[in-house]
């Protein structure tokens, strides 16, 4: 059964429909964002933290746009001191779109990387 409080993508299949979750995709994002070299973690905000606390929508750091086939990400996320932002953010929207489509079969229509800090050690 589905939980009325969160946004879905329906896959239509041979046997019937698959619908994935807005968390689903965030996990995923979120994983494949942990694995870039040079990624210290992702950034909440103040904002975001307090409705987690309220038990509202919270992918700390991840923002979903869901369409009916495709999807929009926004990620913010915290850099270690020293790599190439640019470089890094290239990483990060590369390791999303891959990882969110292949593990979906959504179509990614952008992924955009906010880098919000940086960190001297991971």
């Amino acid at each position: 059964m589905m939980n009325e409080n969160k946004d879905y993508v329906s896959q239509p299949q041979e046997n019937g429909n698959v619908f994935i979750s807005e968390d689903v995709i965030a996990s995923i994002t979120a994983e494949a964002i942990k694995d870039i070299d040079g990624v210290c973690g992702l950034a909440g905000n103040t904002v975001a933290d307090l409705a987690g606390k309220l038990g509202m929508k919270n992918n700390k750091g991840i923002k979903l746009v869901l369409k009916p086939a495709s999807v929009e990400i926004e990620c913010n996320i915290i850099a270690l001191y020293g790599r190439p932002v640019i470089e890094l953010a290239k990483n990060v929207q590369s390791a999303v779109f891959s990882a969110v489509e292949s593990m979906t079969g959504l179509k990614v229509d952008k992924v955009d990387v906010n880098v919000c800090a940086i960190s001297m050690g991971k």
